[in-house]
C-alpha cells in the first residue's frame, strides 16, 4: 500500500488520511534514481483508495489485551483513517494515559487472492480496528466491544507475557471469535543482542498456554508499534502483521435481510445538523430516509444521512461501521444503546438461556446467585437458576446450536453450574435468568455472565459463563413461568406413631405442624423402602397423618384407647413416643416443581 508521503497534502486531506502506519519508515515506492524520494501516486491510485464504500469489504478487528500493552499505539501505527472516537480522544483517557473507551480507526488493503471469488463485487478490503480498553475495571466495555468484531488481535507485552486482563480477553475471544492473531509488542525494548532468543522463548511459553484453548497454535507476530507519529521511534514489522491479517482474513457472513439492528457506541451533536450515532450494524441493513427506533426509549426517528469513515453512503448493512444522523434527539440520553427496525427488538425482564461455564473460572457458582449479565453494551445484575436434563434423558432441542427451548420437557434443577465434560456436554445446561432491570435486545442474543464485584487486583478470572437466549419470559406472570417444568427430587422420612389396624398407621415427623397436608393426599409412600401405601389424610392438627397400605403391613396393632375419650385426648395420651413399630420408616419421595403457579400442583410423583 502507498504511504502518506506518496500523496500531496491536498490529496491526503481529500482521502481523510490523518495518520499512517508507515509515517517514518522508508517508503516501498521510493526510487533510488531519484535519490530515495517517493514516486508520487497517480490519480488511479488515489481513486482506488477513495472508492465508494459499497465497493469496500469491511472486516472488524478487535485489538485487545492487558492495560499498557500498546494497543492504542498499534492502532495508531496501522491506521490511515480515524473516526470521531479513536486513539484516546476522550479527555479522561488523555489525562490518565490509558484507554477508557472503545476507539475506531481503519486502513485499506487490496483484496487478497484467496478471497477474491467470495468477495466478488468488492474492490478493496477495509480493516476496521476496534481498540478496546485493557484496564480491569472496564471489562464491561471490553465485552461490549468484542461482540461487534470479526477477528481478534491479542496484544501481549513481550517483556511481561500473559497478564490478568490478557487472560480475560482470551476468554472473551474464545466465546466470540474463531480467529486470533497474537501480537508480541514492544520488541524494541528487548536487548538487540538477545532479542531473537527472548522472542523465541516467549513464543514457546505461549504455545504451551494456548495449546489448551480453541486457538491451539495461534500465529504470533513480533512487532514494535511505536512508529505512529514523527516523534516516535521507528516501528518494526507492521508490514508483516498486515500480511498476516490478509492471509487469515475470510469473508464474513453478511446478511442484508431481516430486521435492522445497530450497536451504538458513541453519540454526539453537530450544530445545525442534528445528532450522530456511531456504531456497527449487527444485522440487516438501513438506508437514508428509513425510520429507525431507539428500542430502550421507544423513540422513532428518520435517518437523514450516513457516513462511513467520513464518506457519505446511502446504505449500510451487517458488519459496516457507520455514523447515522437524525434530528431532534438529545445525545445526552444515549451513551450506549441500539437502533433497530421499529418494533423488532423486545424488552424483557427474564429469559431462558442455554449456558456453558468458562473453564478458567475455577470457583463454584451455585444456583440462585446473582451476577453481572452483559448483552451488547448493556450490563445489568441478574439472578440465575441452573437446570439440566434428568439422568438418562435424551438430548433435547436445547443442545448446542439450538434456537428454541422445549417447554414440553421436564428438567432437573442443578445446584451449580458445572464445567463442560463428556458427562455434561455443551448444550445440556440451561439457566432461568431474572434481570434486576429489563434489557432490550434481540431474542436470540449472546449473553456473558461475570462477577465484576471481584477485586480487580485478584489474579483470577471474573467471567463465569456464556449463553444464548432461547426464549424470553416474564417473571411477574406466574402462568408464563409455570411453563418451565423444572423440578427438584425431594425425600422425606417419617416414623410410625400408632398402628390403627392391619392396613392403616398413624405417622409423624414427615410434616411440620403448619404444613398443609392436603397437598400430599394420595401421594405414595413406602414402609422401610418396601411395602407401598399412600397418604390418606391428616390426623389431628400437629402434622400427623394417616397412611393406608395396599397389603397387610404385619405390624402389631397398638392398644386401643379408653372409651369415651375424644380425638384430642387420644393424641395427648399418645405423647411423642413411638409405638410398637419403633424403627419403622415411612418414606415419601416426590418431585417438587419449582415454578408451579399453584403450590399445590407443584408436588407430583
Amino acid at each position: 500500500p502507498f504511504h502518506l508521503c506518496c500523496f500531496s497534502a491536498e490529496t491526503r486531506s481529500r482521502l481523510g488520511a490523518v495518520a499512517s502506519r508507515a509515517w517514518t519508515r522508508p517508503c516501498a515506492n521510493s526510487v533510488e534514481e531519484e535519490g530515495g524520494a517517493c514516486k508520487m501516486a497517480t490519480e488511479e491510485d488515489v481513486a482506488a483508495l477513495s472508492l465508494a464504500p459499497s465497493k469496500v469489504l469491511n472486516v472488524n478487528i478487535g485489538i485487545m489485551g492487558h492495560v499498557d500493552s500498546g494497543k492504542t499505539s498499534l492502532a495508531r501505527a496501522l491506521s490511515t483513517t480515524l473516526s470521531t472516537a479513536s486513539l484516546d480522544k476522550n479527555p479522561q483517557s488523555q489525562e490518565r494515559g490509558i484507554t477508557l473507551d472503545l476507539g475506531f480507526s481503519s486502513f485499506v488493503v487490496p483484496i487478497p487472492d484467496h478471497i477474491k471469488e467470495k468477495a466478488a463485487g468488492y474492490e478493496v478490503l477495509q480493516f476496521t480496528l476496534v481498540d478496546c480498553p485493557g484496564h480491569a475495571s472496564l471489562i464491561k466495555t471490553i465485552i461490549g466491544g468484542a461482540q461487534i468484531i470479526d477477528m481478534m488481535m491479542l496484544v501481549i507485552d513481550v517483556t511481561k507475557g500473559i497478564q490478568t486482563q490478557t487472560a480475560e480477553c482470551l476468554v472473551i475471544g474464545e466465546i466470540l471469535m474463531d480467529q486470533m492473531v497474537l501480537v508480541l509488542n514492544k520488541v524494541d525494548q528487548l536487548p538487540a543482542d538477545s532479542r531473537e532468543e527472548k522472542i523465541k522463548k516467549m513464543q514457546g511459553g505461549l504455545n504451551k498456554v494456548f495449546a489448551g484453548t480453541k486457538f491451539k497454535t495461534p500465529i504470533m507476530v513480533p512487532v514494535s508499534a511505536t512508529g505512529g507519529n514523527p516523534d516516535s521511534p521507528v516501528a518494526e514489522n507492521l508490514d508483516g502483521l498486515v500480511d498476516t491479517l490478509k492471509q487469515l482474513v475470510t469473508v464474513p457472513d453478511r446478511a442484508k435481510e431481516g430486521p435492522f439492528y445497530f450497536a451504538i457506541d458513541h453519540c454526539f451533536p453537530i450544530k445545525g445538523k442534528g445528532t450522530v450515532m456511531t456504531g456497527t450494524v449487527l444485522s440487516g441493513s438501513v438506508k437514508v430516509n428509513d425510520t429507525v427506533e431507539v428500542p430502550d426509549m421507544k423513540i422513532e426517528k428518520k435517518v437523514k444521512s450516513m457516513q462511513m469513515f467520513k464518506k457519505s453512503v446511502t446504505v449500510a448493512s451487517q458488519g459496516d461501521r457507520v455514523g447515522i444522523l437524525v434530528t431532534q434527539l438529545d445525545p445526552k440520553l444515549i451513551e450506549r444503546g441500539t437502533l433497530a427496525t421499529p418494533g423488532s427488538v423486545p424488552t424483557y425482564s427474564g429469559a431462558i438461556l442455554v449456558v456453558e461455564k468458562i473453564r478458567f473460572y475455577k470457583a463454584s457458582f451455585p444456583t440462585k446467585r446473582k451476577l453481572h449479565i452483559t448483552v451488547g453494551h448493556t450490563t445489568v445484575m441478574a439472578m440465575v437458576h441452573f437446570f439440566t436434563l434428568p439422568p438418562g434423558a435424551a438430548a433435547s432441542s436445547g443442545a448446542a446450536g439450538a434456537t428454541a427451548f422445549d417447554f414440553d420437557r421436564e428438567y432437573l434443577t442443578a445446584d451449580e453450574l458445572v464445567d463442560t465434560s463428556a458427562d455434561m456436554p455443551a448444550g445440556s445446561q440451561w439457566a432461568y435468568v431474572i434481570f434486576e432491570k429489563a434489557v432490550t435486545a434481540p431474542a436470540k442474543s449472546l449473553l456473558i455472565g461475570s462477577v465484576l464485584d471481584t477485586d480487580v487486583h485478584a489474579n483470577k478470572c471474573r467471567i463465569v459463563m456464556s449463553g444464548r437466549v432461547l426464549s424470553t419470559i416474564d417473571p411477574s406472570n406466574k402462568d408464563e413461568v409455570a411453563r418451565l417444568k423444572v423440578f427438584k427430587n425431594k425425600q422425606k422420612v417419617g416414623s410410625i406413631k400408632r398402628v390403627v389396624d392391619e392396613f392403616t398407621v398413624i405417622g409423624k415427623d414427615l410434616f411440620k405442624k403448619e404444613t398443609d397436608i392436603t397437598k400430599f393426599i394420595n401421594l405414595k409412600v413406602s414402609l422401610n423402602g418396601a411395602l407401598q401405601g399412600y397418604i390418606e389424610g391428616s390426623f389431628g392438627s400437629s402434622g400427623q397423618y394417616k397412611v393406608r397400605f395396599q397389603q397387610e403391613h404385619g405390624l402389631p396393632i397398638s392398644a386401643k384407647k379408653g372409651k369415651g375419650k375424644g380425638k384430642k385426648e387420644e393424641e395427648a395420651e399418645d405423647g411423642d413416643g413411638e409405638g410398637p413399630a419403633q424403627g419403622g420408616k415411612i418414606i415419601l419421595a416426590f418431585k417438587k416443581y419449582l415454578f408451579a403457579a399453584d403450590a399445590g400442583k407443584g408436588i407430583l410423583q
